[in-house]
């Protein structure tokens, strides 16, 4: 069977995630206040493809501009990563379907915060 996600590309600061059923326990185990849930303006998802962040010129002279063709762009990377559970604002997603599955894509700056399965080593322990 082929994956319909193959050719999903992703511009920008984009993110696309698989919803989650609401319930009032995420699955790594953040409990959600009941208002959450009551007003819905809060959903969590996983994160299965992610854009290639903000695009930012290329830095060249303004000579080289006008006789090249090239159009680089570089791209400040996103902070959310794919397998990432997201926590994220439902006003500013889209929905779409694709093969029959239900997705939403909303900007990074519609997520609150991500649950990592591995947390990276430069964090250092709260505790």
């Amino acid at each position: 069977m082929l994956n319909p996600l193959t050719n999903v590309v992703v511009i920008g600061d984009r993110i696309l995630i698989k919803p989650i059923e609401s319930s009032n326990k995420t699955g790594s185990g953040l409990y959600l206040p009941p208002s959450v849930k009551e007003h819905d303006s809060v959903h969590t998802g996983l994160v299965v493809r992610v854009g290639p962040g903000y695009p930012i010129p290329a830095s060249h002279d303004v000579d080289e501009l006008f006789r090249s063709d090239s159009s680089d762009v570089n791209y400040v990377p996103l902070q959310v990563k794919e397998g990432d559970e997201a926590l994220y604002l439902h006003a500013n997603s889209h929905e779409i379907e694709i093969d029959g599955e239900h997705y939403v894509i909303i900007s990074q700056n519609a997520v609150l915060m991500v649950m990592r399965p591995e947390v990276p080593s430069d964090i250092e322990s709260i505790e």
